[in-house]
């Protein structure tokens, strides 16, 4: 039977939504009618066909990997998973067969291939993934916050990476997941949470989530931020979202001595930095790229159920069918997450 998907049929701009064959499951995987999907950055990138994509999408693909749905078939050898689950979807495919894998740090494998870029997606009405990735809600779950779980985890695994109880926190980059992080260090603890940007509508949203210091950089800097919260030695954790180079230079600058810095905006070039100050300082810079599996899954749930409110992150709902609607908002930044959804309902 054949099912509606977002699709990217060519090697060029643009997306159609079009009939395709339902999936199949193979042993271990598990179909998914999908409830909820959320658009991704990168989600932008395969749409608008730019290098990037160029260089890495095989077209046609199914795109997507941010989604919530619920199990309609369990291949022959699944088990901890059933139909009728309500599960979002863990877009790291990993081998399990590499070093890491098989010590159980597989957010680190080195053949991890993604959901909706290398394989086909979660934008259609059903989808097929590993029972593995497949995360089972054990508790009740808003449905447009179970379908952000990729991205969420993307910002508690860069948020949780080092202790921010009583901590002065440094956010660069006030978008989604920036928003998300911010939400959740005042949630662990935080003393001052500050985050920067240069869109006063972002900048308003994490205002909403409850940060001490919104700060548009166009117009001040994070130096003057530090005197106005009453603060003389720098920040104790940052947090780079951006992947902007003056945003990473300026956190630097702006860190206490052995200042921890978690560094999930990914830089489109190269840009230099200085150096001899991370050296000096005795920083500590960490990579972040997805979520570890599973630890950071089970904190977001223990999160939610424990008050986390991203009521605020998720500004704008359409149907699946006004995709077109959907991308251009988000492509204007004037938003927080955007989701489709895809019941006919």
């Amino acid at each position: 039977m054949p099912m509606k998907a977002l699709v990217k049929v060519a090697a060029a701009p643009g997306l159609e939504l079009i009939d395709v064959p339902d999936p199949v499951a193979g042993p271990g995987d598990v179909v998914v009618r999908v409830l909820r999907t959320g658009i991704c950055g990168t989600d932008l990138h395969i749409e608008s066909w730019d290098d990037w994509a160029a260089s890495n999408i095989v077209a046609p693909l199914i795109v997507g990997h941010e989604f919530v749905g619920e199990v309609v078939e369990a291949g022959a050898a699944v088990t901890g998973v059933k139909v009728g689950d309500l599960v979002s979807g863990e877009g790291h495919l990993v081998c399990g067969t590499c070093r890491n894998c098989k010590a159980g740090r597989r957010h680190l494998c080195a053949h991890t291939r993604g959901l909706g870029v290398h394989t086909d997606g979660a934008f259609a009405q059903y989808a097929v993934l590993p029972a593995q990735n497949a995360w089972v809600h054990q508790t009740a779950v808003d449905l447009d916050v179970a379908a952000i779980f990729d991205p969420l985890g993307n910002a508690v695994h860069t948020a949780l990476s080092f202790p921010v109880i009583n901590e002065d926190v440094l956010i660069t980059g006030a978008g989604p997941i920036g928003i998300m992080a911010a939400a959740i260090a005042k949630h662990a603890g935080a003393r001052h949470v500050a985050i920067t940007d240069v869109s006063e509508h972002r900048l308003d949203l994490a205002r909403r989530v409850g940060v001490d210091l919104a700060i548009d950089v166009s117009k001040s800097t994070v130096a003057e931020a530090q005197a106005g919260l009453g603060m003389s030695e720098g920040f104790d954790v940052g947090m780079e979202m951006s992947g902007k180079p003056s945003a990473l230079r300026e956190m630097i600058a702006n860190m206490t001595h052995g200042g921890k810095i978690a560094m999930l905006g990914l830089p489109s070039e190269e840009f230099a930095v200085d150096f001899s100050s991370i050296v000096l300082k005795m920083l500590h810079l960490k990579g972040i790229y997805g979520r570890e599996m599973f630890e950071t899954w089970y904190s977001m749930s223990v999160l939610l159920q424990g008050g986390l409110d991203l009521s605020p992150v998720i500004t704008h709902r359409f149907h699946y069918t006004e995709h077109e609607k959907a991308f251009a908002t988000t492509r204007e930044a004037q938003c927080g997450k955007v989701i489709l959804d895809w019941t006919e309902n």
